[in-house]
């Protein structure tokens, strides 16, 4: 009989452990095609045991969630030293290197959240979060336009759709696909008549028009 993983790590390393092997879990598999018993078998420790650090299926799905909006967060926090548009562009080349070395929980996230209500919860926080931070640095004396939040909104929704595209067809560099997600915020922007141009500057002109 095999001997149990993780028998001599410190409760906080096997909790982190064993978040990391959910993750990979729920990026192979959807979330109804696994029990507590499944994952225990996986992880290799037994089911009072998992039970122990996760009281249900779904506690633990949402920490696995929990764990990757964390370090989502930490991989695209924007410098606050440079300028708007490179912090964009930035948190961009963050976002789409993380993607690239988790195509698959991206790709298992998306599919999932028409169907699993906490994987539904997890994008539009971090969606709204993203939003607001985007809009934060855009706007740093507040007061932002109307329009300019609906276009960050739904440049977020559009983001997700392309990332999507690149990662089924792999035709666009991840450099291309960056700045094509750059150029079209702030052609939206434009478009709306609500680009803060004396935040971004001359390249943001640039930006924009390339996208159109």
């Amino acid at each position: 009989m095999a001997r149990p993983a993780y028998r001599r790590l410190q409760p906080e390393d096997r909790r982190r452990q064993l978040l990391e092997r959910g993750a990979e879990l729920f990026a192979r598999h959807s979330y109804d095609e696994l029990s507590m018993r499944e994952i225990a078998r996986e992880v290799g420790i037994s089911k009072p045991l998992l039970y122990h650090y996760f009281p249900s299926k779904r506690a633990f799905f949402q920490a696995t969630l929990a764990q990757a909006a964390a370090e989502l967060r930490a991989r695209t926090e924007p410098d606050p030293a440079l300028p708007p548009l490179d912090q964009l562009r930035g948190s961009l080349e963050a976002f789409l290197e993380l993607i690239d070395e988790n195509v698959l929980a991206y790709s298992k996230l998306m599919q999932s959240v028409s169907s699993v209500p906490e994987v539904r919860e997890l994008v539009e926080e971090i969606r709204t979060r993203t939003a607001a931070r985007i809009l934060e640095g855009l706007y740093p004396g507040g007061g932002v336009p109307p329009k300019a939040r609906a276009a960050v909104h739904g440049w977020l929704w559009f983001m997700d759709g392309a990332c999507l595209n690149w990662i089924e067809h792999r035709d666009l560099s991840r450099d291309e696909l960056r700045d094509l997600l750059l150029g079209t915020l702030l052609g939206a922007l434009t478009a709306a008549d609500a680009a803060p141009l004396e935040a971004l500057g001359e390249e943001a002109n640039a930006a924009a028009a390339r996208s159109s």
